[in-house]
């Protein structure tokens, strides 16, 4: 007898099974391409400057921890022979650094708010509305932010004592941030002209009025300018010097950090270690803010040029 034929239909190989077997071992890493001399040599360039561009922050901090006649004897040196950490609790507590960390604090919090709601009105009358002079405002607004800090100082000083506010925390943010604050003004002008009218007359449409438009629709959509006038304005309250100098000359209660320096400085000597451990006190908050906000800064930046 002979075997029945099988009437099965034959397999066909499975679809794909050709590429699978071309493909690459799972986990198998791509191989890495060598960088070329010109990365190398760009690597090390841009190491060799980052490193001239920290030294002297960490020079700041060496001799901050030496005494005064080990900071010239040691030269550009970094190591100190023993750490003196006694020159921090001088600076904060005998000189009273402490007292001039809140007053700075206040100030450049107070500046800050002053000039972000001024700096933002400003720019939104001068973005959205035309009026006669405006072309004259903005070139005197131009003119007026390369006078130097030095000329307005007087008219700022006899205005302030005038209101009755010099000596006082008011005072000095009301000079700081009542300013001209040019760049921020026109950042804000150029942001609030590109915005289309659709988005004031829908709320208008609803019942909101000036300011509530303002608050509620526009200041928002900036966020990009506002994000740069806020660190811009910060880096700015914190470390000026002159005006704070002369709004606190008779009292020494209301100095800020940055004025704080010169209790260091003596009629015959000058406690070099005991500044330095100052500056340094003065420096983290910055360097805080700044590791904090570095993206935000960045993308601030980037978001303000783009408008």
């Amino acid at each position: 007898m002979t075997a029945p034929a099988d009437t099965r239909p034959a397999r066909r190989p499975l679809a794909g099974r050709p590429a699978l077997r071309r493909r690459p071992l799972a986990g198998r890493a791509a191989p890495r391409r060598r960088p070329s001399t010109g990365q190398v040599v760009t690597a090390l360039l841009l190491l060799v400057l980052g490193g001239l561009w920290v030294y002297p922050f960490v020079w700041l901090v060496s001799a901050s921890l030496k005494t005064s006649p080990e900071i010239f004897g040691t030269g550009l040196g970094l190591l100190p022979e023993e750490p003196v950490w006694e020159n921090y609790a001088r600076a904060w507590s005998e000189v009273g650094f402490a007292r001039y960390l809140v007053n700075t604090l206040v100030i450049t919090a107070g500046t800050v708010v002053l000039v972000v709601v001024r700096s933002a009105l400003a720019g939104y009358v001068l973005g959205r509305y035309d009026f006669a002079g405006k072309k004259f405002v903005i070139g005197l607004f131009l003119v007026t932010f390369f006078l130097p800090e030095g000329y307005t100082i007087i008219p700022i000083t006899q205005l302030t004592d005038q209101l009755g506010l010099l000596n006082t925390h008011a005072g000095v943010i009301l000079g700081l941030g009542a300013g001209g604050q040019i760049a921020s003004t026109l950042l804000y002008a150029g942001f609030f002209r590109k915005l289309p009218k659709e988005l004031e007359e829908c709320a208008r449409l609803d019942g909101a009025g000036h300011f509530t438009v303002f608050f509620r629709v526009m200041l928002p959509l900036a966020w990009p300018i506002t994000a740069t006038v806020v660190i811009l304005t910060y880096l700015f309250a914190w470390n000026v010097y002159l005006l704070p100098l002369v709004f606190t000359l008779s009292d020494s209660d209301l100095r800020t950090l940055a004025v704080g320096m010169t209790v260091f400085v003596g009629e015959r000597e000058t406690d070099w270690s005991g500044m330095a451990a100052a500056a340094v006190i003065s420096l983290i908050p910055v360097i805080a803010v700044f590791v904090v906000l570095q993206r935000k800064f960045v993308d601030s930046i980037a978001g303000a040029v783009k408008q």
